[in-house]
């Protein structure tokens, strides 16, 4: 059996993040997005066909070092006419598993599907169906068709993005016309596929994760912690530290004196936490990272290369590589009145539909001493605050 991933969007959503990495090599507790279906998948698969484009050297690069005993196969999207006009000049002899890159789900999900004899589709009940492409089943509750976002009530049963299916399908999506909107259209394989074989509808019994937006990774970090059982102590944890739940602390990093740890939290490569710091709720700390004294972070991810100064407060926010933070930093996460926080992306202002959220810092930013937030704030790369700075 064969997988075929589909990671060659840009995914501008989440710019400027993605200016510098694609979203399948976005971190989320521990592993990238790419890796976290990878590693429940491979073991079972004789090979793995993953279609690039934006910054497929990235990609390749990341997976040559960390998979080396898997045979994987790249194949670039040559055209922009939908991701799944890929898979239309892709070979196979055997069946074949269909997956976006941008989901992850559930190990015990993906482990009871895939050795599955027949042909099966992902799919969860929602409430809004007109939002997503939803799947009408016939009389034997076998897929029937797909259809985008109906503007009236055909069924409940949201497409979730991950297939397995015959390897007819590679002969169906080499049939697509362009559509109306110059696209190939997987709908049209897919409803061709569906006449001939029976096409299974499987309901997700647990959750999955999607992100679409920046602040999404505070939301999928918190629910894979959420899971973490027992504490994977790999390095130095001295004398008087306090951990009231679960950690994962990796190879090469320390918690010093005094630390208080509340809730599910991970620590990553040659981080060092410094005495008296209060880490709370699905805080997310990457590789190198120095959180010094008297820090509180709580549901905050900090990325690579990274340092907090003494005694600065920072709640439900995302700091990213090579960030310099004076002390005495103050995040507000809160608005007065009550109502979400909308965050700008592509220069719009999102709603969020959170009710607390601080601020995201991008790559290479120094903030100076005394700094503060308001809420919803982003700082783009490369900025500079002088000390005493609100960032309004």
């Amino acid at each position: 059996m064969k997988a075929i991933i589909l990671a060659a969007g840009e995914w501008t959503r989440l710019r400027p993040l993605t200016n510098t990495i694609p979203k399948p090599l976005i971190k989320i507790c521990g592993k990238t997005i790419l890796e976290h279906n990878l590693e429940i998948m491979y073991k079972y698969l004789d090979e793995i066909i993953i279609i690039v484009k934006y910054k497929k050297e990235k990609i390749q690069e990341h997976l040559w070092n960390n998979y080396k005993w898997v045979k994987i196969v790249y194949k670039e999207q040559w055209e922009d006419k939908w991701t799944w006009a890929a898979i239309r000049w892709l070979q196979s002899d055997t069946d074949v598993i269909i997956i976006n890159w941008d989901t992850i789900f559930d190990k015990k999900d993906v482990e009871k599907l895939i050795n599955y004899a027949g042909f099966w589709v992902l799919i969860k009940k929602v409430n809004d169906p007109e939002k997503y492409w939803i799947f009408k089943l016939d009389y034997r509750w076998y897929i029937k068709e797909i259809i985008e976002k109906p503007k009236e009530y055909v069924w409940n049963l949201a497409n979730l993005w991950m297939y397995k299916f015959d390897a007819k399908i590679i002969e169906f999506a080499e049939n697509i016309r362009i559509s109306a909107r110059w696209e190939y259209e997987i709908t049209d394989a897919i409803n061709d596929f569906a006449k001939l074989f029976p096409f299974v509808p499987f309901e997700i019994q647990w959750e999955f994760i999607d992100v679409w937006y920046p602040w999404d990774i505070l939301t999928s970090n918190a629910h894979l912690l959420k899971e973490l059982s027992k504490s994977e102590i790999r390095w130095t944890v001295e004398d008087w530290v306090n951990i009231k739940w679960n950690i994962i602390l990796e190879e090469w990093a320390v918690l010093k004196s005094g630390t208080y740890i509340e809730w599910n939290v991970f620590i990553g490569k040659n981080s060092i936490i410094w005495p008296n710091t209060y880490l709370r709720w699905s805080t997310v700390i990457w590789e190198n990272c120095k959180i010094w004294n008297a820090v509180e972070l709580k549901n905050t991810c900090i990325w690579d290369n990274s340092n907090v100064a003494h005694l600065s407060y920072i709640w439900d926010s995302i700091i990213w590589n090579n960030v310099n933070i004076g002390g005495w930093f103050i995040t507000a996460n809160l608005r007065h009145d009550n109502w979400s926080i909308k965050i700008p992306v592509k220069w719009e202002l999102v709603d969020s539909w959170l009710h607390k959220f601080g601020i995201i810092i991008w790559d290479n930013c120094k903030l100076g001493i005394n700094s503060s937030s308001m809420p919803g704030r982003v700082l783009e790369n490369n900025t500079f605050t002088n000390p005493g700075t609100i960032i309004k």
